[in-house]
């Protein structure tokens, strides 16, 4: 009996797709620039079916791929030829709101704008609110470690989770809690790419809504003062509940298509919310107003209402769809920065898209460093995916090089497996494999994802380290 039929046999017929026509749908995430054909898909309907799948699998010797609403930028979710694909889009339940724990739990395939909507009734939401929000699973959240716009103040996936509960490639539980003593596990399975475990339910936390909320619109003539004016606002002690910035392309594309008065001559554009008591967002919306005014915006806008302050952040959500009507292709990365440095990296990827002759639109939340460059290209052009891979991993080098990282958000998974060598010497990545090698000593939970093998490393000729020093040795590593 091959894996298949084992598989038919223990679930029902219809939570398993095995022909041509029906794994379609599966052979790629939000990358799609990589396609695979997987064996077969599997579409528990509860934890215990999930258990089944991960059994069969092992006793087949066959990879298995998680996957949740399939929206992921890196690949994370690609099949390989002879891989299960793992679909926990059926474990869609919120099975608690408690208001005054102010928790949540739920199933991976719980869409995140579903956890607020839930919670509203009790003065209450989940905090992170990445742009595909209306779409991502929470459980992909979890295993990306995804952010948003809100993630400056309130934090990433990994600070609004208290609790989960996984799944080995044996099919049994294991629980991890912030409450726990040792190590931080729970934090190791945030970010770990579906590698180390079968997530099947997320203890989350959830926060009041604040009394008040306004945004700042400020429009400036040059990407320098832009960027300069971001760390004025932090250095004055305000926490801003979201900060985003935006280049030229990004807001004529943004206002294009969401038309929310964006002014399209401007340079950069920047939006920073202020959030609290009504009368301490008042105050701070005037400080960030005045800020923003002393380091050059030519223009201010700040909401008057709800109504408004949610029009003026479509156009930033809608961002990447409406860069992509300009290109029948185009390829989002996900590095992050020191914040000092965003005017300088945003000078040099300027450089790099005039070397490449590929126009770049820039959106990111500049608040953490966290950049989103959009590479347009066109893959029916023969060689124009390949040069714009060769870009974007001069963007993630560059993000390094001047003391950053390959991701903030999105993941390595495939996408990023050749700017992981630049980034960790040997010794780490060692160390990484080891991780993996503790939770999945088979090797079959998502193989071939965010962790390169040495011997790749050693190909690309980037196992090195400088005069025996990690680079930025002045930065603190966590």
């Amino acid at each position: 009996m091959d894996v298949i039929q084992a598989l038919e046999e223990a679930l029902n017929k219809n939570c398993i797709l095995s022909s041509e026509e029906a794994c379609r749908p599966y052979e790629c995430d939000g990358l799609s620039a990589y396609r695979q054909k997987p064996l077969a898909v599997a579409l528990p309907e509860d934890v215990e079916q999930v258990k089944q799948v991960l059994r069969i699998c092992k006793a087949h010797n066959t990879p298995v791929i998680t996957r949740g609403s399939g929206t992921g930028l890196a690949g994370g979710t690609l099949p390989l030829e002879n891989s299960v694909i793992l679909g926990l889009s059926k474990l869609n339940k919120i099975l608690q709101i408690d208001p005054l724990q102010r928790t949540a739990i739920v199933q991976p395939g719980v869409r995140n704008i579903q956890v607020s909507d839930a919670a509203a009734k009790y003065g209450l939401y989940y905090a992170p609110d990445p742009s595909s929000q209306v779409a991502c699973s929470i459980g992909g959240n979890v295993a990306e470690n995804s952010g948003g716009v809100h993630c400056l103040k309130y934090g990433l996936t990994v600070h609004n989770v208290t609790s989960l509960t996984v799944l080995d490639m044996d099919g049994e539980i294991i629980r991890f809690d912030e409450k726990d003593d040792g190590i931080d596990l729970l934090a190791l399975l945030n970010g770990s790419e579906g590698l180390l475990g079968v997530i099947v339910e997320i203890k989350l936390k959830l926060i009041p809504k604040p009394e008040a909320a306004q945004l700042v619109m400020a429009a400036f003539n040059s990407v320098k003062a832009c960027a300069d004016a971001v760390t004025s606002v932090l250095k004055q002690g305000i926490v801003p509940a979201g900060l985003e910035m935006m280049d030229k392309f990004s807001i004529q594309a943004a206002e294009d298509f969401a038309k929310v008065g964006y002014p399209v001559e401007a340079a950069a554009l920047l939006l920073c919310e202020v959030d609290g008591s009504h009368d301490q967002v008042k105050v701070d919306a005037q400080r960030v107003a005045d800020i923003l005014t002393q380091n050059g915006a030519y223009e201010i806008r700040v909401s008057q209402n709800e109504k408004e302050r949610i029009e003026l952040w479509q156009g930033r959500k809608n961002a990447f769809p409406a860069v992509g009507r300009y290109s029948p292709d185009y390829y989002c990365m996900d590095g992050t920065i020191p914040r000092s440095k965003l005017a300088y990296v945003l000078d040099e990827i300027d450089k790099l898209s005039e070397k490449y002759g590929l126009k770049v639109a820039n959106v990111f939340h500049a608040g953490d460093g966290n950049l989103h460059p959009l590479i347009l290209y066109d893959a029916n052009k023969p060689g124009e995916l390949e040069e714009t891979e060769k870009f974007g991993q001069e963007i993630l080098k560059l993000c390094v090089d001047v003391g950053g990282t390959i991701t903030g958000e999105h993941g390595v998974g495939v996408e990023k497996l050749d700017s992981m060598c630049h980034q960790y010497p040997q010794a780490e990545l060692e160390i990484f494999h080891g991780i993996k090698n503790v939770f999945d000593s088979s090797g079959l939970l998502n193989p071939g994802k965010a962790i390169p093998t040495l011997h790749r490393c050693a190909e690309l000729g980037h196992m090195h380290v400088h005069n025996n020093q990690l680079p930025h040795p002045e930065l603190e590593r966590f």
